[in-house]
């Protein structure tokens, strides 16, 4: 994400408009920011009186924290259901639209984790085929 510009480089901007009595966008060229940029800084300052940037991003709540009553119960009635059968029941019963991503972040966010059943892992060697002399006994070729 991109980072803000400095407050000297801002306040240089502003006082070049207020001060130098230069227009916006000659101070932008002037000092290497966009055009766009002196343009909102001075309109902030005009609208807020605040020369100081917003702040950028922050915490957002999840969509799904007003049904995470439903959503624990749920998986402790049938801890096998998949992400994606859930992503449906909220659609169909709740009304909510999300995907197994968002299910994801939320379980995990609740100390909840999905671990494969030791049933699910496969047979046969971990890292390693079938060594070349059991290939030419398979082949029938010597």
């Amino acid at each position: 994400m991109p980072r803000a510009y400095s407050q000297d480089l801002r306040d240089r901007v502003i006082d070049a408009v207020l001060v130098g009595g230069e227009s916006r966008r000659s101070a932008a060229r002037r000092f290497g920011v966009s055009e766009s940029s002196a343009v909102k800084w001075l309109e902030r300052l005009e609208r807020l009186g605040d020369r100081r940037s917003a702040r950028m991003g922050g915490y957002r709540r999840s969509s799904l924290e007003p049904h995470r009553e439903w959503l624990l119960a749920t998986i402790a009635a049938e801890p096998d259901l998949t992400l994606a059968a859930l992503c449906g029941r909220l659609a169909a019963e709740r009304d909510l639209k999300t995907d197994t991503g968002t299910l994801s972040r939320f379980f995990t966010s609740q100390g909840i984790s999905f671990k494969k059943k030791r049933a699910a892992i496969r047979a046969g060697p971990a890292r390693r085929g079938a060594s070349a002399g059991e290939l030419e006994a398979l082949s029938g070729s010597a």
